[in-house]
């Protein structure tokens, strides 16, 4: 079968490799339909790292996937050959500390698709999962739909962290896939406003069609004195979703006093910097996220039911012989991308 892979920084070549098979009785084989590129795999593509987690050529990355089952192990009841299913790309133990303290997400032995070190990425033609990972795809929901709710479920996560936004102000500062999935998540649990940045006015303007209540773009304006000007007493609750320094001190500076600061984004550097008297004296409370538990299958009934749009969401598409291009323009943020997804089958 064929698998686009990592070959080098800003490198990858489509390679012939061995076809996998079932092993356990509860492995799922599964054909592989859509695939959304994530910026983590842009972090492998561009940097071949991130932090202690480096590539070691050739690797296969994605994780955003749907599919069709083509074969079950003889113990699978979720699945069966013919079904479209998302895939959940978090294979944790369920035996240690983490796992049985329903914090499979943190799981001491997890295996993750993508990523260096646990497991191959789903960049090729068939992968096999357990059962666990399987989910159905019913009603209007399609395979992009399955892709998608696995950043959608980082937001659902970020949201359900956050303790609640019904009522609240919001900012949320970087745009992008992880952005507008925590912007769709809060809006389905009754946010009362947005504030949205980003350096790409194409997403300022999604998010605009989605709501925002004011945009900022900050290499172009003073996106802090801009929201203060509108919500003069500050923000409920801010979400960092770029992973930059830059963000993380407008973050704090545009919080009200017991505010609070959800970390989402993925930065490129080893160490925070916070500023001691304005989050001290603020009583900034500080939540950081890892990826999501338990919120796959919450979003994919989200969208399901309607409660969450996620059409605005997807600006570009590429055959699977196109991955390369399609990296390279997510990487370079070009043509105002949100979501590029790889197609198997075109």
């Amino acid at each position: 079968m064929k698998a686009m892979m990592l070959t080098g920084i800003r490198q990858m070549e489509m390679k012939n490799i061995p076809e996998p098979f079932l092993v356990k009785s509860n492995d799922v084989k599964i054909k592989m339909t859509v695939l959304g590129i994530c910026g983590s795999d842009i972090h492998y593509y561009t940097q071949g790292q991130i932090g202690s987690q480096e590539v070691k050529y050739p690797f296969t990355v994605g994780h955003e996937g749907a599919g069709v089952v083509v074969e079950v192990g003889q113990s699978v009841k979720r699945v069966k050959p013919g079904d479209a299913i998302a895939i959940d790309p978090a294979m944790p133990c369920w035996e240690c500390d983490q796992c049985l303290a329903g914090r499979h997400h943190t799981c001491r032995k997890l295996r993750f698709l993508g990523c260096p070190g646990q497991a191959e990425g789903c960049l090729m033609e068939y992968i096999v999962m357990p059962e666990e990972s399987c989910f159905p795809l019913s009603g209007k929901l399609t395979p992009d739909h399955g892709s998608i709710s696995e950043p959608l479920a980082i937001g659902v996560y970020a949201v359900k962290k956050s303790g609640g936004v019904k009522g609240l102000k919001i900012g949320i500062l970087g745009y992008g896939p992880i952005g507008m999935s925590v912007m769709l998540a809060a809006k389905a649990e009754g946010a009362d406003s947005f504030y949205i940045t980003d350096k790409i006015d194409p997403r300022l303007s999604i998010a605009v069609k989605e709501g925002a209540s004011l945009t900022g773009n900050p290499l172009k304006e003073n996106v802090v004195e801009k929201i203060l000007q509108k919500a003069h007493q500050g923000l409920d609750v801010v979400f960092e979703c770029c992973g930059r320094q830059e963000t993380l001190d407008q973050a704090i500076e545009i919080l009200k006093p017991g505010g609070k600061l959800i970390v989402v984004g993925i930065p490129e550097f080893d160490r925070w910097s916070m500023k001691v008297e304005t989050t001290r004296r603020r009583e900034i409370s500080l939540q950081f996220i890892r990826r999501q538990v338990d919120c796959v299958e919450i979003a994919l009934e989200m969208m399901k039911k309607g409660k969450i749009n996620v059409g605005n969401m997807v600006t570009h598409r590429f055959p699977f012989d196109k991955t390369k291009e399609a990296f390279d323009l997510v990487a370079d943020y070009k043509d105002g991308v949100m979501k590029a997804m790889i197609d198997f089958e075109s």
